[in-house]
């Protein structure tokens, strides 16, 4: 039997005080009241943000955005079939953003910036707010600068200019995905991102979007944001959100952007 000596004891006791770290760590939590269609009610979150991410016991994250004096609004980044009532969540201190970086140029990725395409992981050191204030009145310049369409029926009759929002109506089948496609076609040489967001499309229409982009050499100056028909509704909603964090992310870099979002009916 191997006998310890009580000066050994003593070292290791004194070894042990040494190295001992206290750290307090105060996490802010809350429990489900309900869940259902991609919303969810929690009862605490006390000290949470509006716009902060939350994330539930079984992993789903969420945004926080009705708080309210009884219980807290919960949009679910997820389909959220695993949470129950009175499982927990926990506040992050983080509110809602995605990572941007050049490296996003000619992928297509969800509303969650996470790639979709098969190609790898897309590295990147930035993140930006999905809903960041935008510049004043004052700081803006004012549009001075076309943004040609490459259609000859558009580009003669209506002025658009770089900086200009244009809304394409039309009943359904009547090519405003083409008109919209063949403006990003047209930008190349430009020196123009263009960031095509799809929403609610079917995956076969997205596909060949991207498909036409790649064979014409628009990829390389584009980023196409998709979050198909099967998506749930909360990524549907958070898609051109998404899409203009990542055209700000390089119009402050003094680049000019081209948002399509295609459409804003889903």
């Amino acid at each position: 039997m191997v006998t310890i000596q009580a000066d050994e004891i003593s070292n290791i006791i004194r070894e042990r005080i040494e190295q001992y770290n206290r750290e307090v760590k105060i996490v802010n939590t809350g429990t489900v009241l309900q869940v259902g269609d991609g919303i969810a009610r929690i009862h605490g979150l006390d000290e949470v943000m509006a716009g902060e991410l939350v994330e539930f016991q079984e992993g789903t994250i969420g945004i926080a955005l009705n708080l309210e004096s009884t219980n807290v609004g919960v949009v679910l980044m997820g389909d959220g079939l695993l949470i129950q009532e009175g499982s927990s969540v926990k506040a992050t201190g983080k509110i809602a953003q995605i990572p941007v970086s050049e490296a996003y140029l000619g992928r297509v990725i969800n509303a969650l910036a996470k790639p979709i395409d098969g190609r790898g992981e897309i590295s990147s050191s930035e993140y930006r707010l999905i809903e960041s204030p935008a510049p004043g009145i004052i700081s803006r310049r004012s549009v001075y600068e076309p943004l040609q369409t490459g259609l000859i029926a558009i580009d003669s009759m209506i002025p658009i200019g770089r900086g200009q929002r244009e809304l394409i109506i039309g009943d359904r089948q009547t090519g405003k995905t083409a008109v919209a496609t063949d403006t990003i076609l047209n930008q190349q040489g430009q020196n123009v991102i263009c960031v095509y967001v799809a929403i609610g499309q079917k995956a076969s229409s997205v596909a060949q979007v991207v498909t036409t982009f790649q064979e014409k050499g628009a990829m390389e100056y584009t980023i196409v944001v998709a979050e198909t028909a099967d998506s749930p509704a909360t990524l549907q909603y958070l898609a051109p959100y998404t899409g203009a964090a990542l055209a700000e992310y390089f119009m402050y870099r003094e680049r000019h952007t081209l948002i399509i979002y295609d459409d804003l009916s889903k």
